[in-house]
């Protein structure tokens, strides 16, 4: 179905989102900084990225400002994934470039069906 690339630094939570989206037929690319994520974006183009905030070397926020000046990234949806929810944290992501921002703890369910709505919102554009 889509290449997906996961951003998170938590093992467990990087397996879980892995798993469900494998489900989904998703082909799965994992990093687990930004640092990482930025050398994989060198050569992947995926369409669609599940991205934590709080990150290890490289925030969320400053991966989806970089992902947006890549040539053919400007409108690949980006799902923000974090503990952050407050008003202020989502306009910032927003303002990043994010297209969807989800908290966590997050259900499985709605991350499906959030990642489903990014992507076929996608499609419709290209």
């Amino acid at each position: 179905m889509a290449e997906v690339l996961v951003v998170e630094d938590d093992a467990d939570i990087r397996e879980v989102i892995a798993f469900r989206l494998r489900q989904d037929g998703h082909t799965i690319h994992a990093a687990d900084d930004g640092a990482v994520a930025m050398t994989l974006l060198q050569s992947l183009r995926p369409d669609l990225v599940v991205l934590d905030w709080i990150l290890p070397h490289i925030s969320g926020v400053e991966l989806c400002r970089y992902l947006r000046t890549l040539p053919g990234m400007e409108q690949v949806p980006v799902l923000m994934l974090t503990v952050r929810g407050e008003a202020a944290d989502m306009r910032r992501g927003f303002g990043a470039g994010v297209s969807d921002y989800m908290t966590k703890p997050f259900s499985l369910h709605e991350l499906s069906t959030r990642t489903q709505a990014l992507l076929a919102q996608a499609a419709m554009r290209s």
